[in-house]
């Protein structure tokens, strides 16, 4: 029988802990094996019963959650789920928290009687997070200055990428090098709602090129990103020579709102053999489908190598439905993006 995954319930609400406590004790898998109030009890558990996973509230007396989540990296690094309320601020926080070190952040229902609700979608994140060698994402300060790749050149491609768990990260890196003339993109990153506003910003700030959070009918032109916000799908739509954006609700897609599959697939509809769909790092299969149908739309494709992935769910799907035609380390996947779309 394999091993259950210990995990350690850090939240100042008893409410919450208890009803954690009860779902996730109900998934054969996993075994509750604490619950601390604030994180100096916290890490006292942490010594004692050595969780595999950590599910981590950002509020809480004594010691706020980002504080004791960067002293845990620094001291005794485990992977981390943040589940915490998040409003407009909270997504600044969030981000702060996948910054720090946390694998995934979930945003809690308003309600603390309603936090049962979420449990499909944590157990989910926690099995994915038991599998993260953690000393992959440990926070490293991000370099401001990165030799940008060039561009001599814009195109009318577009470029669709999607990614979860590990993707914020591994979004950041590729960014970071595109120049102000690198082709139109859109991302779909699983994030909860008011956190893919925190990160557009983010890396706005950091990037040469535009980012913004996508809203119903922007255009996608060259030095452009946009981001599909939380808890909506994003999809490309045409009119003309001008490729925009097409924000809606709707039901979840593979459990996914938004969902990779269904940004990918109108890519593939719209733009076909314009474009060029990146599958990166993330638990699960959300982005296989959509990246075989790009392909057999002619488009040009790509999925994160094994090793650069945080986890190895999305990519490896993408490569075993024959839907990726290059694998690429993280290391190398701005130049490869940029070298397609030369082409």
């Amino acid at each position: 029988m394999p091993k259950k995954i210990k995990v350690l319930i850090v939240d100042d609400s008893a409410i919450v802990r208890k009803i954690f406590s009860k779902e996730l004790s109900e998934d054969s898998h996993i075994e509750i094996v604490g619950t601390a109030p604030d994180p100096y009890v916290a890490r006292d558990k942490i010594v004692k019963l050595e969780p595999d996973v950590v599910t981590l509230d950002i509020e809480m007396p004594r010691m706020d959650g980002i504080t004791f989540l960067k002293k845990l990296m620094q001291h005794h690094p485990i992977p981390v789920v943040v589940v915490s309320s998040l409003t407009s601020e909270g997504g600044k926080l969030a981000l702060e928290a996948i910054e720090s070190g946390a694998v995934e952040v979930l945003s809690k229902p308003g309600s603390a009687y309603t936090v049962g609700d979420m449990s499909v979608e944590l157990i989910d994140k926690i099995k994915a997070a038991a599998n993260v060698k953690v000393s992959k994402i440990r926070p490293k300060p991000s370099p401001k200055n990165v030799n940008q790749l060039s561009m001599k050149q814009t195109t009318d491609k577009v470029i669709a990428i999607g990614g979860s768990t590990g993707g914020t990260k591994a979004v950041n890196r590729i960014l970071l090098k595109m120049p102000p003339t690198a082709p139109g993109t859109v991302i779909v990153q699983h994030m909860p709602e008011h956190f893919t506003k925190s990160f557009a910003e983010r890396l706005d700030e950091e990037c040469q090129i535009d980012v913004k959070e996508a809203q119903d009918g922007d255009s996608i032109t060259p030095g452009k990103v946009l981001i599909a916000p939380g808890n909506y799908h994003t999809l490309l739509r045409r009119s003309g020579a001008r490729y925009y954006v097409k924000v809606k609700s709707g039901p979840l897609v593979g459990r996914h709102r938004p969902s990779i599959n269904v940004l990918f697939k109108s890519v593939a509809k719209y733009a076909g053999k314009n474009s060029i769909g990146v599958v990166l790092t993330g638990m699960g299969r959300d982005g296989a489908a959509g990246l075989k149908k790009m392909k057999e739309a002619g488009a040009q494709t790509i999925a994160q190598d094994k090793k650069s992935s945080i986890v190895y769910g999305m990519p490896k799907k993408a490569k075993e439905n024959g839907a990726a035609q290059k694998i690429v380390p993280l290391s190398d996947m701005g130049r490869a993006i940029l070298d397609l779309a030369k082409k």
